[in-house]
């Protein structure tokens, strides 16, 4: 499916992102990190389909799962026991809801970034950010685009070096690991040519000059003005939920949390508008598209 949210203005997009990445931070409460993990699945695999099905069967059900084990281990605080580790140290359940909903956070936040990378290009980037901070945009750019650029390049070398016969994959466990610290090699050397040869590319074409006017194709039109207003209004009343402690929530040396009612209630339902928007336009875009088609 296409993702219509992504031809927004650069600022409507790095807006959403900073928003529900900055929420899903700061909400412990679990309504607010189930709603925000939903609609992070949903626009996921609204705009990738099976893949982020995949991803998340792979990686992210055990992450949370391993993260809920692995603190209950470490974190022993919590007025609730459960039982003694041979050790002497408690198994409260406090501690394990705490794995829990840090497991849910970082899911979330990786989602979050993995759609980020894919909306937020490094020419929108340098956009946004390329006349007020040249050199701490570039940076950012590049190392966001780094990852998956990295990635591709690795599988294509590690293909040149099977092709004459150096697998990783088969052989002895010397033979392997030599041919992957020579892969690791050759790809450590080429993040480094790269880096210089952008820099180089980036001075040369006097990238932060003061003055310098640079080529554009956004523009910011009427439906990125309503969208602007809309994503400030939620940041604005979410913030203020926050400073009311709409969401509040706590673990810790008990479990206390703010109750739902008439008063809670609005700022989870601006929240889970606010998450599920991208998914909503996409939807508009696509519903709109289908009418136009049919009427041909």
């Amino acid at each position: 499916m296409r993702d219509s949210f992504a031809a927004y203005h650069p600022l409507i997009n790095f807006l959403y992102f900073a928003l529900v990445i900055g929420f899903s931070l700061v909400l412990t409460h679990p309504l607010a990190q189930g709603i925000a993990l939903v609609c992070a699945i949903t626009y996921s695999v609204s705009t990738t389909g099976k893949k982020s099905v995949l991803f998340l069967l792979k990686y992210c059900l055990p992450m949370v799962l391993l993260t809920a084990f692995i603190n209950p281990a470490f974190n022993h605080e919590g007025t609730t026991t459960l039982l003694y580790f041979s050790n002497g140290n408690p198994l409260t359940l406090e501690s394990i809801l705490y794995g829990f909903s840090a497991g849910t956070m970082l899911v979330t936040l990786l989602l979050w970034f993995t759609s980020f990378n894919r909306v937020m290009t490094s020419d929108k980037f340098i956009y946004l950010f390329g006349k007020v901070i040249p050199a701490l945009s570039l940076v950012l750019s590049m190392s966001l685009r780094f990852v998956p650029k990295f990635k591709t390049q690795m599988a294509t070398v590690a293909e040149a070096q099977r092709s004459i016969g150096r697998d990783i994959y088969s052989g002895s466990l010397w033979s392997r690991t030599k041919t992957a610290i020579a892969i690791f090699s050759i790809m450590i050397t080429w993040a480094l040519e790269n880096a210089i040869e952008t820099a180089d590319s980036m001075k040369s074409r006097g990238y932060g000059l003061k003055g310098r006017s640079a080529f554009s194709i956004y523009r910011f039109d009427e439906r990125d003005k309503y969208s602007l207003i809309w994503f400030s209004f939620c940041g604005l009343f979410l913030l203020a939920g926050t400073m009311q402690m709409a969401f509040g929530f706590r673990y810790f040396p008990n479990i206390r949390y703010a109750l739902l009612n008439m008063t809670t209630i609005p700022f989870y339902f601006v929240y889970f508008v606010l998450c599920i928007t991208p998914v909503i336009m996409n939807w508009k875009e696509e519903r709109k598209w289908k009418t136009l088609i049919s009427e041909m």
